[in-house]
């Protein structure tokens, strides 16, 4: 039942937040400059900074972790290798 709670929580996240993005970069160009609406939205240059920030980002932990994961493993094999030669 949580799964189900959280998954629907999580579809619902991100339908929101490409919802919200999408109106802000596709419709609001098209929407006069002194709009109220555009009180709801960040100047449009951060509609480029903010998925280049979280690109960024998402690729320097998923870069480390694969170069911790790296390391270990090849820490455990030069760890059995001497310990085979030991015997």
């Amino acid at each position: 039942m949580l799964d189900r709670l959280v998954g629907l929580t999580m579809l619902i996240a991100a339908s929101t937040v490409f919802l919200y993005y999408s109106i802000w970069t596709l419709f609001m160009p098209f929407v006069d400059e002194d709009h109220p609406l555009h009180t709801l939205f960040p100047p449009r240059v951060w509609a480029i900074r903010i998925p280049v920030i979280l690109i960024l980002l998402f690729s320097t932990v998923v870069g480390s972790f694969v170069s911790v994961v790296m390391i270990r493993s090849n820490r455990r094999k030069a760890l059995k290798a001497k310990a085979q030669k030991s015997q």
